[in-house]
């Protein structure tokens, strides 16, 4: 719609706004009317109308086969489009057209907003299975009708009240007539079922919505006014109420088609199942978090005994092998902690990664810096943890082999995302500038327990590739290029 309304007309951005509140709003019409919605709006030189925007409805059949958006019309094809614009009044003069051997009743209804006529909604209704309509189509069609003038005189939509469509109750899922008073004139087979569902055990008809909705809410105080108001349908608002047996989604729309408030349209939907669902979610997302949380806390339980028993140990070679055991405990329990914190199974891994960093970096004499470059971005909980460990491994082989003792130098982690969404890849690379890399190694048939595990991690595991070579200048550099699923 806005390109279409930048490219033929002479619309500003203020009308254009207006006509997306018009059309976030307009699925109530179509459905209150049976029919189909076209909003035309006149072109810039006034010769021809373009279509940027349409709506069919739930509830009835549609009056156009074909994506009427983005068609142009020339001015007197059309007379009843002409007339709504051009004198600013809903017209529904003449006989209906017949479309494919369809029968289609065509309204104009004029867009207005400030004093000014934007545009025109053409309201088609398929008459090809017309027949007596029962209490909740009249309500139906009155409520459009009193729509449809509020539209024409500039009152609906309401400013700053945009909708979301998928997320607000619809015609169907409900709808309650109320009279200037907010007595309850008509309630659909759906609204009865859900305001039972809520504990009622009588009809509506007859009662005032507001304070009998204020009954049924078990809540006091002044949050029983507000509800009281609202159901009420004196003004525009949403929200929700919960009874002792459900809860219920309410919308207001007040009705003012000829300025002065007549009534109320009420829509509501039964969401007992969709709060209990999400009620469940949010038991299992807090259950998930524990379990995390309690893994981490036995983690570095683990840990502890770990550094016990190392400093019990005479010999150097095995306290060094508990001290590598330690971290690499510590590289597990660093991702559980950042999951303890999470909605979900995953994990912003820079943090991680740094995190790693100043843990390895604690083996060093402080003459070499380690540092990080580039961004891990977003992983999940299954590539997160294998990764830090694997991280965790090169970065201690690093700091252990390539400099001597007291040697001052630099470790660097770099990191790229790259390729599309479903085949996106991870490239890391360590890179050192120490001693560099013995005559004859070979980093795939080493037998250190470190590599091995790295080896191990990244081929299977995370179905990646590994390799160690020299730096360009001095040093080792190792690389890893890892599968990953793209950002969501």
């Amino acid at each position: 719609m806005n390109d279409l309304v930048r490219q033929h007309t002479a619309l500003s951005e203020s009308d254009l706004e207006w006509l997306h509140l018009l059309v976030s709003e307009w699925q109530l019409l179509s459905d209150l009317s049976f029919a189909d919605l076209v909003l035309w709006v006149p072109t810039l030189d006034g010769t021809r109308y373009v279509s940027v925007a349409q709506m069919r409805p739930n509830t009835g059949p549609t009056s156009y086969q074909d994506d009427m958006v983005g068609h142009l019309v020339p001015r007197g094809r059309r007379p009843l489009l002409d007339a709504a614009l051009d004198e600013g009044r809903i017209v529904r003069e003449g006989d209906p057209e017949w479309r494919e051997e369809v029968p289609v009743r065509v309204e104009s209804i004029p867009v207005r907003r400030e004093g000014r006529v934007l545009g025109v909604i053409a309201r088609n209704t398929n008459l090809l299975t017309v027949r007596t309509p029962s209490r909740l189509e009249l309500t139906y069609l009155q409520s459009a009708s009193d729509l449809a003038q509020m539209i024409a005189a500039g009152s609906f939509p309401f400013p700053g009240q945009q909708v979301d469509m998928d997320a607000s109750p619809r015609a169907g899922d409900g709808l309650i007539r109320l009279d200037a008073d907010g007595i309850v004139q008509y309630a659909s087979p759906n609204a009865l079922s859900a305001y039972h569902h809520l504990g009622l055990a009588s009809d509506l008809v007859g009662q005032h919505l507001g304070e009998l909705t204020a009954q049924l809410a078990p809540s006091r105080g002044p949050v029983d006014e507000a509800i009281a108001k609202l159901a009420s349908g004196y003004a525009p608002r949403e929200t929700e109420v919960e009874g002792s047996g459900g809860v219920i989604q309410l919308r207001a729309i007040p009705l003012k088609p000829k300025g002065t408030r007549i009534g109320s349209l009420v829509l509501l939907r039964d969401v007992t199942e969709l709060r209990r669902r999400e009620r469940e979610l949010i038991t299992k997302d807090a259950t998930i978090r524990e379990i995390h949380h309690r893994v981490k806390n036995n983690l570095q339980t683990v840990a502890a005994l770990l550094r016990l028993q190392a400093r019990r140990i005479d010999s150097e070679q095995g306290r060094e092998a508990l001290n590598e055991a330690v971290r690499r405990v510590g590289s597990i329990a660093i991702v559980h902690e950042t999951l303890s914190q999470n909605l979900d199974e995953r994990v912003e891994f820079d943090e991680i990664a740094d995190r790693v960093l100043a843990m390895v970096a604690e083996i060093s004499p402080g003459k070499v810096s380690c540092r990080r470059t580039g961004r891990f971005g977003i992983l999940d909980a299954e590539v997160a943890t294998p990764l830090a460990m694997v991280l965790t491994e090169v970065l201690q082989n690093a700091l252990e082999h390539a400099f001597a003792p007291g040697e001052q130098g630099t470790v660097e982690v770099s990191a790229v995302r790259a390729g599309a969404r479903d085949d996106a890849r991870l490239l890391i690379t360590v890179r050192d500038d120490g001693r560099g890399l013995p005559d004859g190694f070979d980093p795939q048939k080493a037998g250190n327990l470190g590599l091995q595990i790295v080896r191990t991690l990244v081929e299977g595991e995370l179905g990646g590739a590994f390799d160690m070579v020299a730096a360009p200048e001095r040093g080792t550099q190792v690389v890893l290029d890892v599968p990953v699923r793209a950002d969501k």
